[in-house]
């Protein structure tokens, strides 16, 4: 069945003080944002989710409901934001799924306090493949509560400028169409406070939407620099994963070989342009390579779910003094 997109309301609470406080400079709703301010590392996980078979069906063990499964993302204290890859290939096929687990979401943590414990991060479609349909795509996904976009395959400044326009309001310069949708409820506030308050930090110190940039090709990887350079990125990713298969060639003998050493060469690359531009950089990592890549200047983590997943926080917060 499809899941119903709209989230109930009912369970939101109004954080009216503190917004009117915020808007002195002080503390941010969104915890992302004081961790980049205060140059702390930051680690979180991909939502729980039901283990598949490698063909992709069926399920693996019993099913757990997207209720058991929002509860559990909710009750982890150690991870600073959950994250969902589900809508990368495409937001209509993912937004339904999504849609029912943030919903389940409001009910495991019925405060905006509590959700805000774990604010939400989602890649969207590569935004270059149809600039207009990202404005549609970005829109839907922030009417949710997602506070983070992660704009994927990203391989020029302008691709970048074009969604950080989409996650922007038009009456904040951008193209973002005025409908919220439930987002307002999801963060604990009314109408006019959230349109106040939706806006992409740092281009708007009051902001608390955040955006999160993965360079994935070797395209990508040639405009690096002039896309760390774009005002309003928050984090800037070498997308490992996809730059592995980019750096294993198809041999004489019709199988990838892997170069290591360009793929590594690759990740450094993305790395050195954060730092040339003072963005902190982010990396997928593994109890394996954390402590590594932490000593190399990356500072962003996302981690599976799972032991694995839960050992590499803790290894990150030991090593990052949190």
């Amino acid at each position: 069945m499809r899941a119903r997109f709209v989230l109930a309301a009912c369970a939101a609470t109004v954080y009216g003080g503190l917004v009117i406080a915020q808007g002195g400079g002080g503390k941010h709703l969104n915890p992302l944002i004081e961790l980049h301010q205060q140059k702390k590392p930051v680690f979180g996980l991909y939502a729980p989710s039901n283990p598949r078979s490698n063909q992709g069906a069926p399920q693996v063990g019993t099913p757990r409901s997207v209720a058991e499964l929002a509860k559990e993302a909710a009750s982890y204290d150690k991870s600073d934001f959950v994250f969902s890859g589900t809508m990368e290939r495409s937001v209509e096929r993912g937004l339904p799924a999504f849609t029912e687990f943030v919903n389940a979401l409001m009910t495991a943590a019925p405060t905006a306090d509590a959700r805000w414990r774990h604010p939400l991060s989602v890649k969207t479609e590569k935004i270059a493949t149809d600039p207009a349909k990202a404005v549609q795509n970005i829109s839907q996904q922030l009417n949710l509560g997602v506070s983070t976009v992660v704009f994927v395959g990203v391989e020029s400044a302008d691709e970048v400028k074009t969604g950080l326009a989409a996650m922007r309001f038009k009456s904040k310069g951008g193209t973002r169409p005025d409908a919220v949708g439930s987002a307002p409820a999801y963060w604990g506030m009314d109408e006019k406070q959230y349109r106040e308050k939706a806006d992409v930090w740092p281009l708007n110190p009051n902001g608390e939407l955040t955006n999160w940039t993965i360079v994935e090709s070797k395209e990508g990887l040639a405009h690096v620099r002039e896309i760390a350079a774009v005002k309003g990125i928050s984090v800037l990713f070498p997308g490992a994963g996809t730059l592995r298969g980019v750096f294993s060639p198809v041999g004489a003998d019709g199988r990838p070989a892997f170069d290591e050493q360009g793929w590594e060469a690759a990740i450094q690359q993305v790395l050195a342009a954060c730092k040339e531009f003072n963005v902190p950089c982010g990396y997928p990592a593994t109890e394996k390579d954390i402590e590594a890549r932490m000593k190399q200047g990356f500072s962003v983590f996302i981690m599976n779910w799972g032991e694995p997943g839960f050992r590499a926080v803790d290894i990150g917060r030991r090593v990052g003094g949190r």
